[in-house]
């Protein structure tokens, strides 16, 4: 199911983690590094209450805003001129950019937060706005005047909390499948109806594939190593990742089913082997199995269709996900938020902090820099705006985002504190059983003993 974007990629979700080794057990120290975060931001309670005011403006009236965000060198760029043109319109407000990749993203945030030394405005991931939010790390963003009546609406809820509004979308994606005709038509094997398939057909053409394509070639890439996959399944079968009250949403029996599937995806070698997911997890988005032809379907986000296509050098198709019944409106599907715009609860300037948020959602000079980099523009008027300028293969995930708009499920419960830890966890069980050093059933009690202690600490 959906992958994370590799950091060569300068994708739109964050990078993965190196996937757990088949012989080892690695992956705890991601998670202990994972609750290290959350700790390290919770020590900002311990310095001051949340809530940042204004401070007085320099002698001459200009005002220095601090902002950070991850990605690679194209983000950069882009951003950079999003931010020339902020600054062009607001002569007397300054951006000062810091940016990094994701490796050492959190670490740094995590100590800047509990130094009271925080950037102004912050590129979040959702995994982490109710860590930072709950901690009162971020600011209401509703009472700053940002205009969000252009925002999808489920998008925009991923964003509040008891706290407020503390974080706005910067993009948005669905989980989706992408498929590689060519390999499809080598094998004779036609692409399916994505609107009425289901997970046995899905299983059934995978296996067909890799039954009649050159060895070391499989009809898709295997799923597990992402939560959000596990979100889809889950919401197939009326559970959900988490719940409103932060809480997992689902038993230990609903994520050994999970992995029962897989496992017999396995079997029937629509998928690669145990040792080759493990390796392709650990593998640059310009080497994954969809990239280099070596699979025919693989789990992706939408917004990570342009990179794959262009490291394929051929056409992608994007696919609905099958459902257990054959409708298109049973997927169960969601707009995601890419990453939010959030600004400190100790920004010394909130009111030109929101601004600057507001010009990058609202202003179309910021969508004409931007673009798609991070995912399908959120705001529906700057998005009409820039269809002229975008990629082909970026206009096509445009194009998918809008055709599922009416079959979209509720937009799932957003992540609780200590939710970054989730992947890792679901990687390194998903591991255990495809090398069959656990039963689906002990993989599925573990896993969430684990999970729970994550979200509770």
């Amino acid at each position: 199911m959906p992958r994370s974007p590799r950091p060569a990629a300068s994708a739109h979700q964050p990078p993965r983690a190196p996937a757990p080794g088949a012989p080892r057990r690695p992956g705890k120290g991601r998670v202990r590094w994972a609750i290290a975060v959350a700790a390290a931001t919770a020590a900002v309670l311990a310095l001051s209450a949340c809530g940042g005011g204004a401070a007085p403006k320099s002698a001459d009236g200009k005002v220095e805003l601090r902002f950070t965000w991850w990605g690679g060198d194209k983000r950069a760029q882009l951003t950079q001129a999003a931010i020339a043109a902020f600054e062009a319109e607001n002569p007397n407000i300054t951006v000062k950019p810091e940016f990094g990749d994701w490796s050492g993203y959190w670490d740094k945030l995590a100590t800047q937060t509990a130094a009271n030394d925080a950037p102004d405005v912050i590129q979040v991931d959702e995994k982490y706005i109710t860590e930072y939010s709950s901690r009162g790390a971020l600011l209401d963003l509703s009472k700053y005047g940002i205009d969000t009546s252009k925002l999808d609406e489920a998008a925009l809820n991923a964003g509040r909390s008891d706290k407020g509004l503390t974080g706005i979308a910067a993009g948005i994606n669905a989980a989706t499948i992408l498929a590689n005709p060519a390999v499809f038509q080598a094998a004779g094997v036609p692409l399916p109806d994505d609107s009425t398939w289901t997970w046995e057909d899905f299983g059934r053409i995978a296996a067909d594939i890799t039954a009649k394509s050159p060895k070391g070639t499989y009809g898709s890439a295997a799923y597990g190593t992402d939560e959000a996959s596990l979100g889809v399944w889950l919401r197939q079968n009326g559970k959900s990742l988490y719940t409103t009250d932060g809480k997992l949403g689902f038993e230990p029996a609903d994520i050994a089913g999970w992995w029962a599937f897989l496992k017999q995806l396995s079997q029937n070698k629509a998928v690669p082997p145990a040792a080759e997911v493990v390796e392709a997890d650990a593998a640059p988005l310009d080497q994954s199995g969809l990239a280099t032809g070596k699979n025919a379907m693989a789990f992706w986000w939408s917004n990570q269709a342009p990179a794959l296509e262009k490291a394929s050098g051929g056409d992608l198709k994007i696919l609905r996900f099958p459902s257990k019944a054959g409708a298109a409106d049973e997927a169960k599907l969601w707009y995601k938020a890419s990453q939010f715009w959030s600004a400190s609860s100790r920004t010394k300037h909130p009111q030109e902090a929101a601004k600057f948020i507001d010009f990058l959602t609202n202003n179309v000079k910021a969508g004409e820099a931007l673009l798609a980099d991070r995912g399908v523009y959120p705001n529906s008027d700057v998005r009409a705006a820039i269809a002229p300028k975008l990629t082909p293969a970026d206009t096509k995930v445009v194009k998918f985002i809008d055709e599922i708009k009416d079959e979209l499920g509720e937009a799932p419960a957003p992540p609780p504190k200590g939710a970054g830890a989730i992947q890792e966890i679901i990687k390194r069980y998903t591991s255990e059983v495809l090398f069959e050093r656990l039963s689906t059933d002990e993989a599925g009690k573990k896993a969430t003993d684990e999970m729970k202690t994550a979200i509770r600490s």
